[in-house]
Protein backbone atom coordinates (compact mmCIF):
# COMPACT_ATOMS: atom_id res chain seq x y z
CA UNK A 1 0.00 0.00 0.00
CA UNK A 2 1.26 3.44 -0.85
CA UNK A 3 1.97 6.15 1.69
CA UNK A 4 -1.09 8.08 0.63
CA UNK A 5 -3.33 5.05 1.09
CA UNK A 6 -1.91 4.28 4.51
CA UNK A 7 -2.63 7.86 5.62
CA UNK A 8 -6.27 7.66 4.46
CA UNK A 9 -6.77 4.31 6.19
CA UNK A 10 -5.37 5.59 9.48
CA UNK A 11 -7.66 8.64 9.39
CA UNK A 12 -10.73 6.45 8.73
CA UNK A 13 -9.88 4.11 11.59
CA UNK A 14 -9.44 7.07 13.95
CA UNK A 15 -12.85 8.53 13.00
CA UNK A 16 -14.66 5.22 13.62
CA UNK A 17 -14.30 5.07 17.42
CA UNK A 18 -15.41 8.72 17.72
CA UNK A 19 -18.56 8.06 15.69
CA UNK A 20 -19.30 5.04 17.84
CA UNK A 21 -18.83 7.10 20.98
CA UNK A 22 -21.07 9.90 19.72
CA UNK A 23 -23.81 7.56 18.57
CA UNK A 24 -23.64 5.57 21.82
CA UNK A 25 -24.01 8.75 23.90
CA UNK A 26 -27.00 9.96 21.87
CA UNK A 27 -28.69 6.57 22.09
CA UNK A 28 -28.13 6.40 25.83
CA UNK A 29 -29.54 9.86 26.30
CA UNK A 30 -32.57 9.01 24.20
CA UNK A 31 -33.13 5.80 26.18
CA UNK A 32 -32.95 7.62 29.57
CA UNK A 33 -35.02 10.70 28.52
CA UNK A 34 -38.14 8.66 27.75
CA UNK A 35 -38.76 7.47 31.35
CA UNK A 36 -37.99 10.99 32.66
CA UNK A 37 -40.62 12.55 30.39
CA UNK A 38 -43.15 9.91 31.33
CA UNK A 39 -42.48 10.43 35.04
CA UNK A 40 -42.74 14.24 34.80
CA UNK A 41 -45.95 13.95 32.82
CA UNK A 42 -47.45 11.66 35.44
CA UNK A 43 -46.38 13.99 38.27
CA UNK A 44 -47.86 17.11 36.66
CA UNK A 45 -50.92 15.46 35.22
CA UNK A 46 -51.93 12.91 37.83
CA UNK A 47 -49.73 12.90 40.92
CA UNK A 48 -49.81 16.58 41.84
CA UNK A 49 -53.61 16.97 41.47
CA UNK A 50 -54.11 13.79 43.48
CA UNK A 51 -51.84 15.06 46.26
CA UNK A 52 -53.56 18.44 46.24
CA UNK A 53 -57.00 16.82 46.42
CA UNK A 54 -55.89 14.61 49.27
CA UNK A 55 -54.40 17.59 51.06
CA UNK A 56 -57.59 19.62 50.70
CA UNK A 57 -59.67 16.69 51.90
CA UNK A 58 -57.41 16.16 54.89
CA UNK A 59 -57.35 19.87 55.73
CA UNK A 60 -61.13 19.96 55.60
CA UNK A 61 -61.16 17.70 58.62
CA UNK A 62 -57.87 18.57 60.30
CA UNK A 63 -57.87 22.32 59.57
CA UNK A 64 -60.86 23.21 61.75
CA UNK A 65 -59.15 21.48 64.63
CA UNK A 66 -55.68 23.00 64.20
CA UNK A 67 -56.99 26.52 63.58
CA UNK A 68 -59.27 26.44 66.59
CA UNK A 69 -56.79 25.29 69.21
CA UNK A 70 -56.45 28.09 71.72
CA UNK A 71 -53.24 29.16 73.38
CA UNK A 72 -54.27 27.24 76.46
CA UNK A 73 -54.92 24.18 74.28
CA UNK A 74 -51.43 24.28 72.75
CA UNK A 75 -49.94 24.63 76.23
CA UNK A 76 -51.89 21.56 77.43
CA UNK A 77 -50.75 19.60 74.37
CA UNK A 78 -47.09 20.51 74.89
CA UNK A 79 -47.25 19.72 78.62
CA UNK A 80 -48.97 16.37 77.95
CA UNK A 81 -46.33 15.31 75.41
CA UNK A 82 -43.50 16.30 77.74
CA UNK A 83 -45.15 14.39 80.61
CA UNK A 84 -45.48 11.26 78.46
CA UNK A 85 -41.88 11.39 77.26
CA UNK A 86 -40.45 12.01 80.72
CA UNK A 87 -42.75 9.40 82.25
CA UNK A 88 -41.63 6.76 79.74
CA UNK A 89 -37.98 7.60 80.23
CA UNK A 90 -38.09 7.65 84.04
CA UNK A 91 -40.89 5.18 84.53
CA UNK A 92 -43.09 7.60 86.49
CA UNK A 93 -46.68 6.47 86.27
CA UNK A 94 -47.96 9.76 87.64
CA UNK A 95 -46.55 11.65 84.65
CA UNK A 96 -47.96 9.03 82.28
CA UNK A 97 -51.41 9.50 83.80
CA UNK A 98 -51.14 13.28 83.52
CA UNK A 99 -50.02 13.08 79.89
CA UNK A 100 -52.76 10.64 78.91
CA UNK A 101 -55.38 12.76 80.68
CA UNK A 102 -54.30 15.90 78.82
CA UNK A 103 -54.35 14.16 75.44
CA UNK A 104 -57.74 12.62 76.23
CA UNK A 105 -59.14 16.06 77.09
CA UNK A 106 -57.88 17.41 73.76
CA UNK A 107 -59.40 14.53 71.83
CA UNK A 108 -62.75 14.94 73.58
CA UNK A 109 -62.75 18.71 72.95
CA UNK A 110 -62.55 18.09 69.18
CA UNK A 111 -66.16 16.98 69.23
CA UNK A 112 -67.23 20.40 70.51
CA UNK A 113 -65.50 22.24 67.63
CA UNK A 114 -66.47 20.03 64.70
CA UNK A 115 -69.68 20.47 62.77
CA UNK A 116 -71.16 23.03 60.43
CA UNK A 117 -73.14 26.08 61.48
CA UNK A 118 -75.84 27.17 59.03
CA UNK A 119 -77.08 30.37 60.64
CA UNK A 120 -78.72 33.44 59.20
CA UNK A 121 -77.68 36.27 61.51
CA UNK A 122 -78.97 39.85 61.38
CA UNK A 123 -77.68 42.79 63.41
CA UNK A 124 -80.18 45.64 63.67
CA UNK A 125 -79.73 48.93 65.54
CA UNK A 126 -82.86 50.91 66.28
CA UNK A 127 -80.92 54.05 65.33
CA UNK A 128 -77.35 54.50 64.18
CA UNK A 129 -77.26 58.06 65.55
CA UNK A 130 -78.16 59.01 69.11
CA UNK A 131 -77.46 61.93 71.43
CA UNK A 132 -75.27 61.68 74.50
CA UNK A 133 -77.28 60.17 77.32
CA UNK A 134 -79.82 58.40 75.10
CA UNK A 135 -79.86 54.63 75.33
CA UNK A 136 -79.07 52.90 72.05
CA UNK A 137 -80.97 49.66 71.51
CA UNK A 138 -80.20 46.84 69.10
CA UNK A 139 -81.29 43.33 68.25
CA UNK A 140 -79.59 40.17 67.05
CA UNK A 141 -81.73 37.67 65.15
CA UNK A 142 -80.35 34.16 64.57
CA UNK A 143 -82.23 31.58 62.49
CA UNK A 144 -81.40 28.01 61.53
CA UNK A 145 -81.37 27.76 57.72
CA UNK A 146 -80.25 24.13 57.56
CA UNK A 147 -82.31 20.96 57.43
CA UNK A 148 -80.94 19.62 60.70
CA UNK A 149 -80.96 20.67 64.32
CA UNK A 150 -78.06 22.86 65.44
CA UNK A 151 -76.51 22.37 68.86
CA UNK A 152 -76.27 25.19 71.41
CA UNK A 153 -73.55 27.75 70.83
CA UNK A 154 -72.52 31.18 72.00
CA UNK A 155 -72.96 34.50 70.18
CA UNK A 156 -70.40 37.24 70.81
CA UNK A 157 -70.87 40.91 69.91
CA UNK A 158 -67.96 43.36 70.23
CA UNK A 159 -69.22 46.79 71.32
CA UNK A 160 -66.37 49.26 71.17
CA UNK A 161 -63.70 47.96 73.51
CA UNK A 162 -66.18 45.71 75.35
CA UNK A 163 -67.56 42.29 74.47
CA UNK A 164 -71.14 41.11 74.96
CA UNK A 165 -72.01 37.42 74.98
CA UNK A 166 -75.38 35.75 74.38
CA UNK A 167 -76.14 32.03 74.82
CA UNK A 168 -77.65 30.53 71.69
CA UNK A 169 -79.98 27.60 72.45
CA UNK A 170 -80.55 24.50 70.39
CA UNK A 171 -82.30 25.46 67.14
CA UNK A 172 -84.46 23.18 65.05
CA UNK A 173 -84.69 23.80 61.28
CA UNK A 174 -86.36 27.14 60.56
CA UNK A 175 -86.37 28.31 64.19
CA UNK A 176 -85.38 31.89 65.11
CA UNK A 177 -83.89 33.30 68.27
CA UNK A 178 -83.82 37.01 69.18
CA UNK A 179 -81.64 38.83 71.68
CA UNK A 180 -82.10 42.49 72.59
CA UNK A 181 -79.22 44.56 73.92
CA UNK A 182 -78.63 48.11 75.06
CA UNK A 183 -75.55 50.27 74.55
CA UNK A 184 -74.73 52.98 77.12
CA UNK A 185 -73.92 56.35 75.58
CA UNK A 186 -72.36 58.26 78.43
CA UNK A 187 -69.94 60.20 76.26
CA UNK A 188 -69.71 61.59 72.76
CA UNK A 189 -67.98 59.09 70.49
CA UNK A 190 -68.32 56.66 67.59
CA UNK A 191 -68.90 53.09 68.79
CA UNK A 192 -68.13 50.17 66.49
CA UNK A 193 -70.78 47.49 67.02
CA UNK A 194 -70.02 44.02 65.67
CA UNK A 195 -69.27 41.95 63.78
CA UNK A 196 -71.52 39.25 65.22
CA UNK A 197 -69.73 35.93 65.51
CA UNK A 198 -70.71 32.49 66.75
CA UNK A 199 -68.33 30.60 69.02
CA UNK A 200 -68.02 26.84 69.44
CA UNK A 201 -65.71 25.26 71.97
CA UNK A 202 -65.28 22.97 74.89
CA UNK A 203 -65.97 23.97 78.50
CA UNK A 204 -62.26 23.96 79.34
CA UNK A 205 -61.39 26.44 76.58
CA UNK A 206 -58.94 24.13 74.81
CA UNK A 207 -60.55 24.66 71.41
CA UNK A 208 -62.37 27.77 70.21
CA UNK A 209 -63.95 28.05 66.78
CA UNK A 210 -65.23 31.46 65.65
CA UNK A 211 -67.41 32.18 62.62
CA UNK A 212 -68.17 35.74 61.51
CA UNK A 213 -71.74 36.38 60.35
CA UNK A 214 -72.22 40.15 59.94
CA UNK A 215 -70.24 43.31 59.26
CA UNK A 216 -69.50 45.94 61.87
CA UNK A 217 -71.83 48.93 62.23
CA UNK A 218 -70.83 52.40 63.47
CA UNK A 219 -73.00 54.00 66.15
CA UNK A 220 -72.59 57.79 66.26
CA UNK A 221 -73.13 59.40 69.65
CA UNK A 222 -73.78 63.05 68.80
CA UNK A 223 -73.11 65.95 71.17
CA UNK A 224 -76.03 67.66 72.87
CA UNK A 225 -77.43 70.61 70.97
CA UNK A 226 -80.02 73.24 71.74
CA UNK A 227 -82.57 74.95 69.50
CA UNK A 228 -81.77 78.63 69.23
CA UNK A 229 -85.36 79.44 68.20
CA UNK A 230 -84.62 82.36 65.98
CA UNK A 231 -81.98 83.93 68.20
CA UNK A 232 -79.38 82.98 65.62
CA UNK A 233 -81.49 84.60 62.94
CA UNK A 234 -80.71 87.98 64.38
CA UNK A 235 -77.17 86.88 65.14
CA UNK A 236 -76.44 85.89 61.54
CA UNK A 237 -79.23 87.93 60.00
CA UNK A 238 -78.37 89.52 56.66
CA UNK A 239 -81.19 89.36 54.13
CA UNK A 240 -79.16 91.10 51.46
CA UNK A 241 -75.72 89.96 52.53
CA UNK A 242 -73.04 92.10 54.15
CA UNK A 243 -71.99 95.08 52.09
CA UNK A 244 -68.38 95.17 50.99
CA UNK A 245 -66.26 98.05 49.73
CA UNK A 246 -66.06 96.57 46.24
CA UNK A 247 -68.19 98.26 43.57
CA UNK A 248 -70.25 96.33 41.05
CA UNK A 249 -72.40 97.04 38.01
CA UNK A 250 -75.10 94.60 39.09
CA UNK A 251 -76.23 94.02 42.67
CA UNK A 252 -78.99 94.98 45.11
CA UNK A 253 -77.31 97.71 47.15
CA UNK A 254 -77.34 101.05 45.25
CA UNK A 255 -74.21 103.13 45.77
CA UNK A 256 -73.86 106.01 43.25
CA UNK A 257 -74.12 107.09 39.61
CA UNK A 258 -71.35 107.25 37.02
CA UNK A 259 -70.99 107.95 33.33
CA UNK A 260 -71.94 105.27 30.87
CA UNK A 261 -69.10 103.16 29.49
CA UNK A 262 -69.53 101.04 26.34
CA UNK A 263 -70.46 97.54 27.44
CA UNK A 264 -72.56 98.59 30.45
CA UNK A 265 -75.99 97.06 30.76
CA UNK A 266 -78.56 99.56 29.46
CA UNK A 267 -81.09 98.35 32.00
CA UNK A 268 -79.19 100.29 34.68
CA UNK A 269 -79.19 103.64 32.88
CA UNK A 270 -80.64 106.33 35.14
CA UNK A 271 -82.79 108.21 32.65
CA UNK A 272 -83.80 111.13 34.90
CA UNK A 273 -80.20 112.05 35.63
CA UNK A 274 -79.28 111.48 31.98
CA UNK A 275 -82.02 113.89 30.87
CA UNK A 276 -80.94 116.51 33.40
CA UNK A 277 -77.21 116.36 32.63
CA UNK A 278 -77.33 115.45 28.97
CA UNK A 279 -74.84 112.58 29.64
CA UNK A 280 -75.67 108.90 29.88
CA UNK A 281 -75.45 107.94 33.55
CA UNK A 282 -75.69 104.41 34.98
CA UNK A 283 -76.30 103.12 38.47
CA UNK A 284 -73.35 101.72 40.42
CA UNK A 285 -73.80 99.19 43.24
CA UNK A 286 -71.90 97.89 46.22
CA UNK A 287 -71.10 94.21 46.02
CA UNK A 288 -72.83 92.13 48.68
CA UNK A 289 -72.13 88.62 49.78
CA UNK A 290 -74.23 85.82 51.23
CA UNK A 291 -74.08 85.33 54.99
CA UNK A 292 -71.30 82.90 55.82
CA UNK A 293 -70.78 81.63 59.35
CA UNK A 294 -67.27 80.51 60.28
CA UNK A 295 -67.00 78.39 63.44
CA UNK A 296 -63.52 77.88 64.89
CA UNK A 297 -63.52 75.23 67.62
CA UNK A 298 -60.27 74.91 69.53
CA UNK A 299 -59.18 71.33 70.27
CA UNK A 300 -56.01 72.31 72.12
CA UNK A 301 -55.98 70.95 75.67
CA UNK A 302 -54.25 74.15 76.81
CA UNK A 303 -57.42 76.11 75.96
CA UNK A 304 -59.59 74.12 78.41
CA UNK A 305 -59.46 73.61 82.15
CA UNK A 306 -61.49 70.39 82.10
CA UNK A 307 -63.20 67.90 79.82
CA UNK A 308 -66.57 69.44 80.69
CA UNK A 309 -65.46 72.75 79.18
CA UNK A 310 -64.51 71.04 75.94
CA UNK A 311 -67.80 69.13 75.75
CA UNK A 312 -69.73 72.36 76.28
CA UNK A 313 -67.75 74.03 73.49
CA UNK A 314 -68.48 71.12 71.12
CA UNK A 315 -72.20 71.32 71.95
CA UNK A 316 -72.27 75.08 71.40
CA UNK A 317 -70.48 74.64 68.08
CA UNK A 318 -73.00 72.01 66.97
CA UNK A 319 -75.95 74.18 68.04
CA UNK A 320 -74.72 77.19 66.07
CA UNK A 321 -73.91 75.12 63.01
CA UNK A 322 -77.26 73.31 62.98
CA UNK A 323 -79.21 76.57 63.35
CA UNK A 324 -77.31 78.23 60.50
CA UNK A 325 -77.85 75.20 58.23
CA UNK A 326 -81.56 75.22 59.05
CA UNK A 327 -81.64 78.85 57.90
CA UNK A 328 -79.79 77.81 54.71
CA UNK A 329 -76.67 79.80 55.57
CA UNK A 330 -73.17 78.84 54.46
CA UNK A 331 -71.25 77.26 57.32
CA UNK A 332 -67.57 76.36 57.69
CA UNK A 333 -66.40 74.58 60.84
CA UNK A 334 -62.68 74.43 61.57
CA UNK A 335 -60.53 72.80 64.21
CA UNK A 336 -56.78 72.66 64.58
CA UNK A 337 -55.57 70.46 61.76
CA UNK A 338 -58.56 70.46 59.44
CA UNK A 339 -62.07 71.42 58.41
CA UNK A 340 -65.14 69.42 59.36
CA UNK A 341 -67.90 68.42 56.97
CA UNK A 342 -70.77 70.88 57.19
CA UNK A 343 -72.83 70.17 54.08
CA UNK A 344 -75.68 68.86 56.22
CA UNK A 345 -76.46 68.82 59.90
CA UNK A 346 -76.00 65.06 60.09
CA UNK A 347 -72.51 65.17 58.61
CA UNK A 348 -71.54 68.01 60.92
CA UNK A 349 -72.70 66.14 64.03
CA UNK A 350 -71.03 62.95 62.78
CA UNK A 351 -67.69 64.76 62.58
CA UNK A 352 -68.23 66.45 65.93
CA UNK A 353 -68.76 62.98 67.44
CA UNK A 354 -65.10 62.09 66.83
CA UNK A 355 -63.47 65.41 67.72
CA UNK A 356 -61.06 65.01 70.62
CA UNK A 357 -58.76 67.22 72.63
CA UNK A 358 -55.08 66.97 71.77
CA UNK A 359 -51.91 68.64 72.91
CA UNK A 360 -50.93 71.10 70.20
CA UNK A 361 -48.76 74.10 69.65
CA UNK A 362 -51.55 75.81 67.74
CA UNK A 363 -53.48 78.03 70.13
CA UNK A 364 -56.68 79.94 69.52
CA UNK A 365 -54.56 82.66 67.87
CA UNK A 366 -53.24 80.31 65.17
CA UNK A 367 -56.72 78.85 64.69
CA UNK A 368 -58.14 82.32 64.14
CA UNK A 369 -55.42 83.05 61.59
CA UNK A 370 -56.26 79.83 59.73
CA UNK A 371 -59.96 80.76 59.79
CA UNK A 372 -59.21 84.15 58.28
CA UNK A 373 -57.22 82.55 55.47
CA UNK A 374 -59.69 79.72 54.86
CA UNK A 375 -62.90 81.76 54.94
CA UNK A 376 -61.99 85.31 53.91
CA UNK A 377 -65.60 86.01 52.85
CA UNK A 378 -67.11 85.14 56.23
CA UNK A 379 -69.70 87.55 57.57
CA UNK A 380 -69.61 86.21 61.14
CA UNK A 381 -66.77 84.34 62.85
CA UNK A 382 -67.29 82.55 66.16
CA UNK A 383 -64.36 81.32 68.24
CA UNK A 384 -65.16 78.61 70.81
CA UNK A 385 -62.78 77.82 73.67
CA UNK A 386 -62.50 77.30 77.43
CA UNK A 387 -61.63 79.34 80.47
CA UNK A 388 -57.80 79.39 80.23
CA UNK A 389 -57.82 81.58 77.09
CA UNK A 390 -56.75 85.09 78.10
CA UNK A 391 -58.12 88.44 76.84
CA UNK A 392 -54.75 89.22 75.25
CA UNK A 393 -54.96 86.00 73.24
CA UNK A 394 -58.47 86.90 72.10
CA UNK A 395 -57.40 90.36 71.06
CA UNK A 396 -54.51 88.87 69.07
CA UNK A 397 -56.88 86.32 67.53
CA UNK A 398 -59.37 88.94 66.34
CA UNK A 399 -56.59 90.80 64.51
CA UNK A 400 -56.13 87.86 62.10
CA UNK A 401 -59.73 87.98 60.91
CA UNK A 402 -60.61 90.20 57.91
CA UNK A 403 -62.03 93.66 58.45
CA UNK A 404 -65.79 93.80 58.35
CA UNK A 405 -66.21 90.34 59.85
CA UNK A 406 -68.30 90.27 62.99
CA UNK A 407 -66.23 88.40 65.60
CA UNK A 408 -67.78 86.68 68.60
CA UNK A 409 -65.94 84.62 71.20
CA UNK A 410 -67.74 81.97 73.26
CA UNK A 411 -65.93 81.02 76.46
CA UNK A 412 -67.34 77.77 77.85
CA UNK A 413 -66.99 77.51 81.63
CA UNK A 414 -69.52 75.13 83.22
CA UNK A 415 -71.11 76.45 86.40
CA UNK A 416 -70.59 80.15 85.70
CA UNK A 417 -73.21 82.81 85.09
CA UNK A 418 -73.59 84.16 81.55
CA UNK A 419 -71.55 87.32 80.95
CA UNK A 420 -71.18 89.58 77.94
CA UNK A 421 -68.31 91.99 77.44
CA UNK A 422 -66.34 93.67 74.69
CA UNK A 423 -62.66 93.02 73.96
CA UNK A 424 -61.63 95.32 71.14
CA UNK A 425 -63.75 94.43 68.13
CA UNK A 426 -64.71 91.05 69.61
CA UNK A 427 -67.87 90.40 71.58
CA UNK A 428 -67.05 87.87 74.29
CA UNK A 429 -69.78 85.64 75.71
CA UNK A 430 -69.21 83.44 78.76
CA UNK A 431 -71.70 80.63 79.25
CA UNK A 432 -71.89 78.04 82.01
CA UNK A 433 -74.52 75.79 80.46
CA UNK A 434 -75.74 74.98 76.97
CA UNK A 435 -79.23 76.25 77.84
CA UNK A 436 -77.73 79.74 78.32
CA UNK A 437 -76.58 80.00 74.70
CA UNK A 438 -79.86 81.28 73.14
CA UNK A 439 -80.24 84.06 75.71
CA UNK A 440 -76.57 85.00 75.35
CA UNK A 441 -76.97 85.37 71.58
CA UNK A 442 -80.04 87.55 72.07
CA UNK A 443 -77.95 89.81 74.28
CA UNK A 444 -75.41 90.11 71.45
CA UNK A 445 -78.15 91.16 69.03
CA UNK A 446 -79.70 93.64 71.45
CA UNK A 447 -76.32 95.03 72.36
Amino acid sequence: MSATGEKRFSSITSIGPRLATISGTAWGTARTSVPVRVASTWVTGTGAPAVATAGRTSWRFVGPVLTTVSGFGWAVLAFSLVALIVGLQLGWRELLVIGCTGLAALVISIGFALGRSAYDVKLDLASERVVVGERAVGRITVSNTSARTLLPARIELPVGSSLAGFPLPRLVPGQEHDDLFGIPTNRRQVITVGPVRSVRGDPLGLLRRELRWTDAVDLYVHPRTVRLEGSASGFIKDLEGLASRDLSNNDVSFHALREYVPGDDRRYIHWKTTARTGTLMVRQFEETRRSHLALALSTNTADYASDDEFELAVSACGSLGIQALMEERDVTVMVQGGTLHSETGRRLLDDLSVVEETERRDTIVQLSKTAGQTVPDASVAVLLFGGPVTPSQLQAASVHLPLGVRVVGVSCQPGTEPVRRQIGDMTLLTIGDLAQLPAALRRVNNG
